[in-house]
């Protein structure tokens, strides 16, 4: 089976990396094992000793960077519709609202099983 070259989350580096930003940024509602059992058993994942540690760290360290993104002062900052108008002027590449096509009943019902005064005839389902 070929592996892909990303890190996984059990490589050496990234459980260190992981742990480093855990300790140095713990958000005040760290998640515990419980709740990482818990959440692995909504999931239907079956995890060992191990990963659990592994994905309580990750988990908690993405809710310590959430917590941290909470506390900049975005006042005054406009939201970006696009990244890419961070860096200069995007123009929108939308089209006219014109009507351009036309429908045509007619042709549209001739492959319907019955049709009268312009509507699909269906049977009845529901007494």
């Amino acid at each position: 089976m070929a592996r892909d070259n990303t890190a996984s989350p059990f490589d050496p580096c990234v459980r260190r990396a992981l742990r480093d930003a855990f300790l140095h940024n713990v958000p005040t509602m760290a998640l515990t094992p419980q709740d990482v059992s818990r959440i692995a058993h909504l999931a239907r994942l079956a995890l060992t000793p191990e990963e659990e540690r592994a994905m309580l760290a990750q988990l908690n360290g993405f809710f310590g960077i959430v917590e941290r993104m909470g506390q900049v002062d975005t006042r005054g900052v406009e939201p970006l519709y696009t990244p890419l108008s961070a860096l200069g002027a995007v123009s929108l590449r939308l089209r006219n609202d014109e009507v351009t096509e036309t429908i045509d009943r007619e042709r549209n019902q001739r492959s319907a099983p019955q049709v009268e005064d312009g509507l699909y005839l269906v049977p009845k389902v529901i007494e």
